[in-house]
């Protein structure tokens, strides 16, 4: 028998959905969503950017600034890549709706994104300048709402079975 999770109040869950076989995304292949393929670079380069950030305040290698401006370029292309899958699944499945962990994540990478592109738009002509101060705290938070922004998404996997292969029909769950 399986033991049902602890879960806390903010997160809302239903037994047949922790139980059930899932809804499928509406952005796949064969199947498979897209949307967590899509996002693990725009992740990776936007928390990168960060650590090279910190890079650049460490040693002042202008290095590190350019590498930061490639990284969030990068990030911010890929995020509204990412984007559009995610928000083709928040407005066509219901149970992502009907969700606080939908509307968090949604509004989280949001933030993450219009953060990242006033992060990125004064260092186009000056890679270093922008970076201290306020360049370097902008890519923290955005590492940090990545990371609550990941946990919602999970929950949305995990425990509300979006994006997983299942008999249930999308459009009713």
């Amino acid at each position: 028998m399986a033991r049902h999770p602890n879960i806390p109040p903010i997160i809302e869950t239903h037994d047949h959905e922790y139980r059930g076989s899932g809804v499928e995304s509406t952005v796949a292949v064969a199947g498979h969503p897209l949307h967590p393929v899509i996002v693990t670079f725009p992740i990776a380069f936007l928390v990168a950017a960060f650590g090279s950030d910190l890079g650049y305040y460490l040693t002042q290698d202008p290095f590190w600034a350019r590498a930061s401006q490639w990284l969030l370029g990068a990030g911010i292309a890929g995020g509204v890549i990412a984007a559009i899958t995610g928000m083709t699944d928040f407005l066509r499945i219901k149970r992502v709706q009907a969700r606080s962990a939908g509307w968090i994540h949604m509004a989280t990478n949001v933030v993450v994104l219009g953060i990242s592109v006033l992060n990125f738009l004064p260092r186009i002509d000056d890679p270093v300048g922008p970076i201290l101060p306020l360049g370097i705290v902008a890519s923290a938070v955005v590492a940090v709402l990545l990371g609550v922004s990941g946990w919602f998404g999970g929950e949305l996997s995990f425990r509300h079975k979006v994006g997983v292969i299942g008999e249930q029909d999308r459009t009713t769950s």
